[in-house]
């Protein structure tokens, strides 16, 4: 098979397309042909070597995908071949991943695609989609009813962000920093949608709230507005930090006078059974239309490394898939 190998940290470069010997599924394992791969971020910093935790070397990265399923193992009575799905993980982890042209996965990892969802927007769930329940209503504990700003809500989690949030009866504030970000996110029905390359472009919450601050913030770029986050949090409000990549001083009173909290999102410390609840609320919602990936861009196998370079670059918009 086709997959992409990493040999040594470094670059984006250092990421080399390999034929490699075909897996085999074992005891209670799932083989998937890949159809499309998503990238996340995360993928960067793994490949980067600069992740809190990494792979020995070599190393398939990524970690989503969609397709379809080639083979089972033994103590596998869900799954046929044949049956649409799409993955949250392999076996071995980031020693084999999901760019490739076939994974294994335990069967816990394997998800149903709805016949209405594609390949590529299968590829665009796991990550984005998780992080985002988890972050709303794990950790943050949205109610029907109260306000979110959700920061950089064009980009992968931030799409998946707003649908839930909708979804869920809240009333929505997004922002986003190009224009056809601010168009994608309107096209999600955020209700109030804030330019963040505007000075000062959180002004329009005082009035939008009438001075009580929103009820939930999902921050992206925490070393950028975590500061300026609560200023703008009602009383007892939470603030979930998804992404950072610095560090930033913040005024503690800030959160005292508020009863406020902060939190951080980490989808890789989710329980199996906090797991299998996402995905039971992902299915449903993918199978109903709730919930509808957004494709920002796709890319070769071949072309991992322009889409490592992409990903990281101002102005995201939509999830990034590579196509065996």
């Amino acid at each position: 098979m086709k997959a992409i190998r990493v040999h040594q940290f470094g670059p984006p470069e250092v990421l080399q397309l390999e034929t490699l010997p075909e897996p085999m599924p074992g005891a209670g394992q799932v083989l998937v042909r890949v159809k499309a791969a998503g990238v996340n971020p995360v993928d960067t910093y793994i490949r980067a070597g600069t992740y809190g935790t990494l792979p020995a070397l070599p190393f398939i990265p990524g970690s989503d995908a969609a397709g379809v399923v080639e083979a089972v193992g033994e103590q596998v009575p869900e799954w046929r071949v044949g049956d649409r799905v799409y993955i949250g993980g392999t076996v071995a982890g980031r020693a084999h991943g999901a760019y490739a042209e076939l994974a294994v996965c335990d069967r816990r990892q394997v998800h149903r695609l709805n016949d209405r969802v594609s390949f590529e927007q299968g590829a665009a769930v796991n990550v984005p989609y998780a992080t985002a329940y988890r972050a709303l209503i794990q950790k943050a504990h949205a109610q029907p009813g109260e306000m979110v700003l959700i920061h950089g809500a064009s980009g992968g989690v931030g799409v998946a962000a707003v649908q839930l949030a909708l979804a869920l009866g809240l009333r929505v504030i997004a922002t986003a920093g190009s224009e056809r970000g601010l168009h994608i996110v309107r096209e999600q029905g955020a209700h109030v949608v804030l330019d963040h390359r505007q000075a000062n472009y959180l002004d329009p919450i005082a009035d939008l709230t009438a001075g009580r601050g929103v009820d939930i913030i999902l921050e992206m770029l925490a070393n950028v507005n975590l500061a300026l986050d609560l200023s703008v949090l009602g009383k007892n409000g939470r603030v979930a930090v998804i992404g950072n990549r610095g560090s930033i001083e913040i005024n503690p009173r800030e959160i005292m006078r508020r009863e406020a909290s902060v939190t951080g999102v980490f989808l890789f410390n989710a329980t199996p059974e906090e797991l299998l609840s996402i995905h039971a609320a992902l299915e449903a919602g993918l199978a109903n239309g709730t919930l509808h990936p957004v494709i920002g861009q796709q890319f070769a196998l071949a072309d991992a490394a322009r889409a490592h370079e992409t990903i990281l670059k101002p102005g995201a918009c939509g999830k990034i898939v590579l196509v065996p």
